[in-house]
């Protein structure tokens, strides 16, 4: 009888861990974001929605999927033409002939900054901005901590921290007199966990991070939201991170493509939530660990560190997890 009882309870136990280990190993997101399941299009249509970087990868997808959902566009970035020919591919309620183009270069200092924030305040009579995406982003080639250039340094900085924090400051006054306002921050899985390889642009996301979670925290309480994002290895066209493996060094692996880490950018946006990991396997177990379990996290990228950096090499500054936890044949 007892026996009977034991088993009966291992399974009842055991059933509930093995879907959520299933749920794991599936999920392209962390948990509170996929227990969101679908966008909250009431908090998007004919809302005004300003994306930096919309002239290619997540930030062009984001915003024909915005689009679609009935958003207001301003689509930033410093090739106007091809914000316009991004423009010329959108449909919705409100493109693509209501969608505003604003050239915008984000190291152009703080008087240039000023100048297309009340452009973009201007926009639809008046209405001002909702949401603020913070999509642009500078990157420079894979390399070791120590050869990185003072001039990629600078570069990186301005971009990613001091031109985003510069943009941000002065559309958040606005926002505080209206009461009201959205900052949707594209940060990285290099700005949760070590990035052996790309030191200085993690170390501009993990300033992103810190700025914004601390500015959340001043701000939450007048009408100001901030949802940070921050995705792994994401598949875009032409750009990013792809599957291309070397023949006989690795085991293909799936990255989230872009239209998915879009769609989930704008589920955890229209849900307010404060943070939202986008990855699949074996990177957000990795951000799990060194979020829950530092230690071992930081020994896992410490091992791993070393052959990350030569794979780029190895590879012409391109990367693979792969590559880094899948074994190589003789």
């Amino acid at each position: 009888m007892l026996l009977l009882l034991f088993i009966s309870l291992s399974l009842l136990l055991l059933v509930p861990l093995l879907f959520f280990f299933c749920f794991f190993l599936t999920a392209d997101g962390d948990f509170t974001l996929m227990s969101k399941r679908h966008v909250k299009r009431e908090e998007i249509e004919d809302k005004v929605v300003w994306i930096t970087g919309a002239s290619r990868g997540i930030g062009e997808v984001l915003a024909k999927q915005l689009a679609s959902l009935g958003a207001k566009l301003i689509l930033s970035a410093r090739n106007e033409a091809e914000l316009e020919r991004v423009k010329k591919q959108l449909t919705g309620k409100h493109a693509p002939d209501e969608v505003k183009i604003l050239p915008l270069d984000l190291a152009s200092g703080e008087d240039s900054l000023r100048e297309a924030v009340e452009k973009a305040e201007s926009f639809f009579f008046g209405a001002g901005v909702d949401y603020m995406i913070h999509n642009a982003a500078y990157e420079r080639p894979k390399t070791t901590a120590l050869d990185v250039t003072e001039e990629s340094l600078k570069v990186t900085f301005n971009i990613n921290v001091l031109g985003t924090i510069s943009l941000t400051r002065l559309l958040a006054t606005l926002m505080l007199k209206r009461g009201r306002g959205h900052f949707v921050v594209m940060s990285s899985a290099a700005g949760k966990v070590p990035t052996p390889g790309q030191a200085v642009y993690s170390a501009s996301k993990f300033a992103l991070n810190g700025y914004f979670q601390s500015l959340r925290s001043e701000l939450c309480k007048k009408g100001i939201k901030i949802t940070i994002v921050c995705p792994g290895p994401i598949e875009t066209k032409g750009y990013g991170v792809t599957t291309s493996a070397r023949k006989g060094s690795e085991v293909k692996l799936k990255h989230v493509s872009s239209e998915r880490c879009a769609e989930l950018t704008i589920i955890a946006a229209t849900h307010g939530l404060k943070e939202a990991w986008i990855s699949d396997q074996p990177v957000l177990a990795v951000m799990y660990v060194v979020q829950y379990m530092p230690t071992i996290g930081y020994w896992l990228m410490d091992k791993i560190g070393g052959r990350r950096v030569e794979v780029a090499a190895q590879k012409g500054n391109t990367y693979s997890w792969s590559l880094l936890f899948g074994k190589k044949k003789p």
